[in-house]
């Protein structure tokens, strides 16, 4: 066997298991073992406790073509419970790489490699602003934020307007490293022209990410000296 690196160590093995199952399609007990590295008592624990929570199910294996003597192999499959799994599994893998450069770049990695995830955001933000130059800013943002399924709206009120995501991709992750929030709300004040203030996130309990817009000032209307 191999010895799992540093990065697998840190991730709980139940998630290994699922994620695995989840990308390469109904395993054997034995197979999970071979590529877990573990023994075949530990593997049948994993499974117990999948199977009892409903995470994982199991049925008789497909053999295509001639069928040799005794009784089919058993594979293990993912239930639909099973399938929202691997976004945790993400995140313990993600949270362990950070926490992995965070230690040997140092904390300002973080930071940097945040900006660089968040530019897709801008990309898709300033395409669709040139389409439509008539377009509201925050409605550009919205459309932006849409497509990796940040569920926005926008909720009006009295002091301007509040933008509010009602899901958070990577509000696990965000948890862990709090400057992931810090760069996305930067991110809306540079794109937005204005002074944003973050209410309320998803990351830290509340229901809903909400950030708050507030109304440009009018420009004072100074007459000129004659």
């Amino acid at each position: 066997m191999t010895a799992p690196t540093e990065l697998e160590a840190e991730v709980p093995t139940r998630q290994r298991v699922v994620d695995l199952i989840l990308h390469d399609g109904p395993q054997t007990a034995r197979q999970l073992a071979e590529r877990l590295d573990l023994t075949p008592a530990a593997i049948r624990r994993h499974l117990t406790g999948l199977l009892d929570e409903g995470i994982l199910t199991s049925r008789e294996e497909r053999v295509y073509g001639a069928r040799g003597r005794g009784r089919p192999s058993k594979v293990f499959v993912l239930t639909d419970a099973g399938r929202a799994e691997f976004r945790q599994a993400y995140d313990a893998l993600a949270i362990a790489a950070l926490r992995r450069l965070s230690g040997e770049v140092g904390p300002n990695a973080v930071r940097e490699l945040s900006v660089e995830q968040f530019a897709c955001i801008e990309e898709r933000f300033l395409r669709s602003r040139e389409a439509n130059p008539e377009q509201s800013t925050i409605e550009a943002l919205v459309q932006a934020l849409e497509v990796d399924g940040y569920a926005p709206s926008v909720r009006p009120v009295h002091s301007g307007n509040q933008l509010l995501q009602h899901h958070c991709p990577v509000a696990h992750v965000a948890a862990a490293f709090p400057v992931l929030c810090e760069v996305e709300t930067q991110l809306f004040a540079r794109l937005l022209g204005s002074h944003v203030q973050r209410l309320a996130t998803i990351a830290h309990g509340d229901g809903v990410c909400t950030t708050h817009v507030p109304t440009p000032l009018p420009t004072p209307n100074i007459p000129k000296r004659k």
